[in-house]
């Protein structure tokens, strides 16, 4: 059994996902509360398995009430459910190491099956925050470094690429190696699939 602690101030809400929650087998709900404040208290009273938090909530918002749970080295298990799609919100939840960060317009199959993948050790973020997120991370990367890397992607050699841009081959080396160091890629092809999917390749090319 999955014991569940929530916190959510719509008390209607509330209700509705205290029903669909324990209307399965392996969850439970052992307390809920409608802000931030009681949450926290009752949870380190409790000790649930894993709880659910909305951010907006009355006293403390719920990364608040993350913050001090992982202060207090909660060793349960913490998702963040929110209507919010905000890349900050989810940027500090992110650096907090919760377990989950779910949005509500998903469907409610969605949230019993992630509470039990990330029971089980998973951690599930919301596809569209993560995709935002990676589109908005700083590029770490030269406009050199780029031109090279642009190069391995049209599938030029490293002989091909010192020809090309008229530096030795030692040093286009060195600028892969830089390359593989920055993005902590283990080839060339996983740093091109990683620029790509930073869009840091795209921007480069205009």
């Amino acid at each position: 059994m999955i014991h569940l602690y929530l916190a959510e101030d719509q008390e209607m809400l509330q209700t509705a996902l205290i029903t669909i929650l324990n209307m399965e087998e392996d969850l439970e709900i052992i307390g809920a509360a409608t802000n931030g404040q009681t949450a926290l208290s009752e949870i380190t009273l409790r000790n649930p398995d894993v709880v659910i938090l909305d951010i907006e909530m009355p006293k403390m918002t719920g990364l608040e009430v993350a913050s001090q749970l992982r202060k207090k080295h909660f060793e349960g298990k913490i998702i963040i459910l929110t209507t919010f799609a905000r890349q900050d919100f989810f940027e500090k939840a992110v650096v907090l190491e919760v377990d989950g960060y779910l949005l509500k317009d998903n469907p409610t199959e969605t949230l019993i099956e992630a509470i039990k993948q990330i029971n089980e050790g998973a951690t599930i973020y919301s596809p569209e925050l993560v995709k935002s997120v990676l589109r908005t991370a700083k590029n770490p990367l030269t406009d050199r470094e780029l031109e090279i890397l642009d190069y391995i992607n049209q599938g030029l050699t490293t002989q091909m690429i010192a020809e090309t841009v008229h530096l030795s081959q030692g040093t286009v080396r060195n600028y892969i190696s830089s390359i593989l160091s920055k993005t902590a890629a283990q080839s060339r092809v996983e740093a091109v699939n990683i620029a790509k999917q930073h869009q840091w390749l795209q921007e480069y090319k205009g």
